[in-house]
C-alpha cells in the first residue's frame, strides 16, 4: 500500500453487533471467505512472482484458483455463482504442475477434495448473471498485483436478487484493523455495514460507517494502485479541482471500499484509462453494498447508479466514483469538468 492514514473503525454508538454474518445465508459467505483467505495467506508467503497470464494480460496465481474452489465448494450447492477465473488453464498436461499446487491448497482446509472436485469447483462459478434470478459474485483474489507484492488483495463475494445487490462480504486479509491483523466486512441490504475480525474468535462485530468529512479540502481520496484501468492524471485533475491538499493513498483491490465505509478515506476514484474497457461486476459487488449500508454514496463518473443487471460487466456505466455521500455531488461536478461530455469515457 502506498500512502498513509491512521486506520480505524468508526463505531457507531459505541456499540457492537454480534449478529453481522452469524445469521442467515451471509453466515455461509462469512465462513466461506475465512477460509479462502486463511489459505490465499499461507499462499502469499511463498508464490510472489508466482503466476500465469490471462489473455487480458492480467496475473493469476495459484491462490486465485485456490480461493475460487474453496468458496464454490464451500457455499451451499445448487447455488448460481459468477466468477473470474475458469479451469482451463488447469487441463492437460501443461495445466498438471498448476492444478497440482491448487488442490495441495484447496486441501489444507478440504483435505478429501480431488483434482476432478477442484476443477468442477472452479468452472461452476461460470454464471451469466443478468437481471433475473439470484446468484453469487465473485472475485476470488481482488487486487492479484498487490497479491504478488506482498500487499494489499481482498476476496470479494457479493449476493445479487434480480440484478440488484442485496448481500456482501469483502474479506481483506492484509488490512490493518482495530480488530487484529485483516477484517472483513459484512453488509447486508437494509441491515447496515459490519466489521468483523479476520479471525473467528478474534471478537465481535463491529457496525461501521463513512466518515463525517464535508469539506473535500479535508478529504483523504485513495486510487487503484495499478495504472492499467485507472487514470491516474484525471484524478490528480479531479483532486485538484476540489483542492485537496493531501496525496492520494494508492492501494490495491476493494480494500479501498472497505476504508470508505469505515471512514478512513471520504473520497474513491476509479477512471478507466482505456475508452472500452467495461468494469466487471467482482470488482464492485462486495463494495459497493459495504459502502452504501455504512451510509455513502456509489455511482458511476456520470452520477448514474451502478447497473449489475446487464450480465458479467457494468455496460451501462463508466468509471466508478463512491465517497461519503456528503461530498459525492462536489465530486461529480469536478468529474464532469475533467471527462468529456456523454456516456463515454
Amino acid at each position: 500500500m502506498r500512502g498513509d492514514w491512521p486506520y480505524h473503525c468508526r463505531v457507531e454508538h459505541g456499540s457492537s453487533h454480534p449478529g453481522a454474518g452469524e445469521n442467515g445465508e451471509l453466515a455461509a459467505a462469512v465462513r466461506s471467505v475465512r477460509i479462502a483467505g486463511r489459505v490465499t495467506r499461507r499462499l502469499q508467503q511463498s508464490l510472489q512472482g508466482s503466476f500465469l497470464t490471462k489473455e487480458d494480460r492480467s496475473p493469476v496465481t495459484v491462490a486465485d484458483y485456490a480461493a475460487q474452489a474453496l468458496v464454490s465448494l464451500t457455499l451451499p450447492r445448487g447455488e448460481a455463482i459468477v466468477g473470474e477465473e475458469t479451469a482451463a488453464a488447469l487441463e492437460g498436461a501443461d495445466g498438471r504442475e498448476t492444478l497440482d499446487k491448487v488442490v495441495a491448497a484447496v486441501g489444507s482446509e478440504l483435505p478429501d477434495a480431488s483434482a476432478e472436485d477442484v476443477r468442477a469447483a472452479i468452472d461452476r462459478c461460470s454464471d451469466a448473471g443478468g437481471a433475473k434470478g439470484r446468484f453469487w459474485v465473485l472475485d476470488p483474489i481482488d487486487g492479484t498485483k498487490g497479491f504478488l507484492r506482498g500487499d494489499q488483495y481482498a476476496i470479494a463475494l457479493g449476493l445479487m436478487e434480480d440484478g440488484e445487490v442485496v448481500g456482501g462480504v469483502l474479506g481483506c486479509p492484509n488490512l490493518p484493523s482495530r480488530l487484529g491483523r485483516g477484517c472483513l466486512f459484512v453488509a447486508e441490504r437494509g441491515r447496515g455495514a459490519h466489521e468483523l475480525p479476520f479471525e473467528e474468535d478474534g471478537g465481535s462485530a463491529r457496525r461501521i460507517g463513512v466518515s463525517g468529512v464535508a469539506s473535500s479540502g479535508d478529504a483523504a481520496f485513495c486510487e487503484s494502485a495499478e495504472a492499467m484501468h485507472s487514470d491516474h492524471d484525471r484524478h490528480a485533475r479531479i483532486a485538484g479541482r476540489l483542492g485537496v491538499t493531501a496525496p492520494p493513498v494508492r492501494m490495491d483491490s476493494q480494500c479501498k471500499y472497505g476504508a470508505i465505509a469505515r471512514g478512513d478515506a471520504s473520497i474513491y476514484l476509479r477512471l478507466p484509462s482505456s475508452r472500452t474497457y467495461r468494469e466487471k461486476i467482482w470488482d464492485h459487488a462486495a463494495g459497493f453494498i459495504v459502502v452504501s449500508e455504512a451510509g455513502g454514496a456509489v455511482t458511476d463518473a456520470y452520477g448514474r447508479p451502478l447497473d449489475f443487471s446487464m450480465g458479467r460487466t457494468l455496460d451501462g456505466n463508466r468509471g466508478v466514483v463512491a465517497t461519503n455521500g456528503l461530498l459525492h455531488g462536489a465530486v461529480l461536478a469536478a468529474a464532469a469538468a475533467v471527462l468529456p461530455p456523454g456516456p463515454g469515457l
